[in-house]
């Protein structure tokens, strides 16, 4: 084998390296995009929790310290009457579509039924009150 053979047989050994490279650079490139993808279908978590999220002396900002002060749900008219606007259409859906914003994307606001907006930790109390007292292991025996 001469001396040109050799160097081929170096040059196609390091294209066949280079290959190879490049299949487990796009075997890399697909797990990424696979974890991004997957991020895209988990809920974004509030960062700093919901107290902070809503800026203060809006009409949510509001609307939420009315919600804490009441302890219950209400609906969007009793909530406008407690921030002192008028209970009109203009105001009802002004308001309702900015608290359903917050619904959707399960923040602060919950809606347990059509037009009443509370809070989602009242609804977390809520569930903890109904499922009542847990029954010891050993009740009965």
């Amino acid at each position: 084998m001469n001396t040109r053979d050799q160097f081929q047989k170096l040059i196609d050994r390091k294209y066949q390296e280079i290959k190879d490279k490049e299949l487990e650079l796009e075997k890399l490139r697909t797990y990424i995009q696979a974890i991004q993808d997957t991020m895209r279908l988990l809920p974004k978590d509030p960062q700093n929790g919901s107290e902070q999220t809503l800026r203060p002396g809006t009409a949510l900002a509001k609307t939420r310290d009315i919600l804490k002060a009441a302890g219950k749900p209400m609906h969007i008219t009793e909530i406008l009457k407690a921030l002192n606007h008028p209970v009109d259409k203009k105001n009802r859906l002004s308001l309702g579509g900015s608290l359903s914003t917050y619904v959707r994307n399960g923040q602060i606001f919950s809606r347990p039924a059509p037009n009443t907006f509370g809070l989602i930790e009242m609804s977390n109390q809520l569930r903890e009150s109904e499922t009542g007292p847990e029954i010891p292991d050993d009740f009965g025996s």
